[in-house]
């Protein structure tokens, strides 16, 4: 079963969520953080690192022997990432979404490529958790190739949680997509309810199953919980908010570690899910 975690903003307590139902399940479960501009998964979870893998995208490399500058390569590029001036060709690399269009096209095969490194994907262990996670190098805009990079290695055997970037954009379509549930964590605020809002849209528009956990539960109004209920969204776990687990959090210790009694908590919902995605 194929478990994402998302959020309509960042901060909510998505990584939290996903950290938990892992190490709550402790067996046979595969952790995939996608939140690959600034994941932190690791930091929890503590793995063993034993695979570093580069990943990069290939990109054009004009052999100005062949090239008669034609300009087509520049013609079919829609983000100007290859440009015909003159007797010259500029390619700039930063802008190239690797979609083959212009070497493709050259009439005279004058277009080969080279691998440019975006980022890196990395695997570890952890009692029975399989952790991996791209890290995008500083600086690198494209990150949906990375996440693509990190779901190949996903072990469908295994129950997958996947801990998604935050937002409601095309990183986190990548992420979730072909999940089996989408858990939305959310507070119970203004800001909570405008991105949750926005994050319902966008798993029915892909047509997912999900519910909602809300964070920091006690805090804030009852808008989310009317929202809910009004638009038939099931609230399946609701965590108050505590000072010792903001604290525990700022050390990098889940909420498990500090509560084992929480333990009970998640588990029960990773069941409520199964019986979600069975019904």
């Amino acid at each position: 079963m194929i478990i994402s975690v998302a959020s309509g903003k960042g901060g909510t307590g998505k990584t939290t969520l996903a950290i938990n139902l892992a190490l709550s399940l402790e067996k046979n479960v595969q952790y995939l953080d996608c939140d690959v501009e600034e994941p932190n998964g690791h930091i929890f979870v503590k793995p063993k690192f034993d695979d570093e893998l580069s990943f990069g995208m290939p990109i054009p490399v004009v052999d100005f022997d062949k090239c008669d500058y034609c300009g087509k390569c520049g013609e079919i590029c829609e983000y100007n990432a290859i440009v015909v001036i003159k007797q010259n060709v500029l390619v700039f690399p930063d802008l190239c979404h690797s979609c083959a269009g212009c070497w493709l096209v050259c009439p005279q095969k004058a277009i080969s490529t080279e691998d440019r490194e975006i980022g890196k994907l990395e695997r570890g262990d952890r009692n029975g958790i399989e952790f991996i996670h791209g890290k995008l190098n500083v600086g690198e805009a494209l990150s949906p190739p990375l996440i693509r990079e990190v779901k190949k290695k996903m072990d469908k055997k295994k129950t997958v949680i996947i801990d998604s970037p935050p937002g409601t954009s095309c990183p986190v379509i990548e992420a979730i997509k072909d999940s089996d549930f989408v858990l939305l964590v959310t507070e119970p605020t203004p800001f909570g309810l405008n991105d949750l809002r926005l994050a319902v849209e966008m798993v029915r528009k892909i047509g997912l199953n999900f519910g909602v956990v809300i964070n920091r539960a006690d805090v804030g109004n009852r808008e989310v919980h009317d929202y809910c209920t009004r638009e038939n969204i099931p609230i399946l776990m609701e965590i108050n908010n505590d000072r010792k687990i903001a604290e525990a959090y700022s050390r990098g210790m889940p909420i498990v570690d500090l509560y084992p009694e929480f333990k009970d908590k998640f588990l029960a919902l990773y069941r409520e899910i199964e019986g979600r995605v069975a019904a």
